[in-house]
């Protein structure tokens, strides 16, 4: 499912295996496990940072529809069930008391690319199209903000980027919580709908 490994003050979130990475609640459930892990033991350390990356040519194919539509009758709630918890990982990492950065090292379309930009910053290999946007190129910036903050020769060297990212900005020394507190404020409106779905019953109590 995923790993996650403490390098320093780096810590490195793996999705793991070379299948399509879609995500289904045995998935979402262990990487949200990893970044508790990460949250809890960055209180005993001091200024630190995630990166999320995946083995295989996929970085997340998105929601594992095959899981969804394996028991028909039951189709529906499950689909329900997979939105739910993939929109507490996103929350999660909102939340998260340090800088995360996406390396993303293969594909990454539908709920995968979402999963990506959940991140502070998204590094990404170019030597393979792997951000799927309706209608528009990988890459491309939308609506004058760049998607993308650097690209890299490919997987290896977009996992490097990451590392001196991650190390560069463990070095500006930010205080965990301070963080999050300032992305929450950047990210308000998504924030918000994320309350709003909670009250609505469209998103599980955290």
């Amino acid at each position: 499912m995923c790993t996650i490994e403490k390098r320093g003050d780096l810590f490195i979130l793996t999705i793991t295996g070379n299948d399509e990475h879609r995500l289904n609640p045995t998935l979402i459930d262990s990487i949200r496990a990893a970044l508790n892990r990460a949250k809890s033991d960055s209180e005993s350390m001091g200024p630190t940072a995630l990166i999320t990356t995946a083995d295989g040519k996929f970085f997340s194919n998105g929601y594992d529809l095959s899981w969804a539509l394996s028991d028909r009758a039951q189709a529906q709630a499950r689909s329900k069930v997979v939105s739910k918890k993939f929109r507490l990982l996103v929350a999660d990492l909102i939340s998260l008391p340090m800088p995360t950065i996406a390396a993303v090292t293969g594909h990454a379309s539908a709920a995968g690319f979402i999963l990506a930009l959940s991140h502070d910053y998204l590094l990404m290999r170019k030597d393979r199209g792997f951000l799927y946007m309706s209608g528009e190129d990988p890459g491309r910036n939308r609506g004058g903000v760049g998607i993308v903050d650097s690209a890299h020769e490919n997987a290896e060297k977009t996992v490097e980027a990451a590392v001196r990212l991650g190390m560069d900005l463990v070095r500006r020394k930010w205080d965990g919580q301070v963080y999050a507190d300032n992305r929450r404020t950047v990210v308000a409106d998504v924030l918000a709908v994320l309350g709003r779905m909670r009250r609505w019953g469209i998103l599980a109590i955290m």
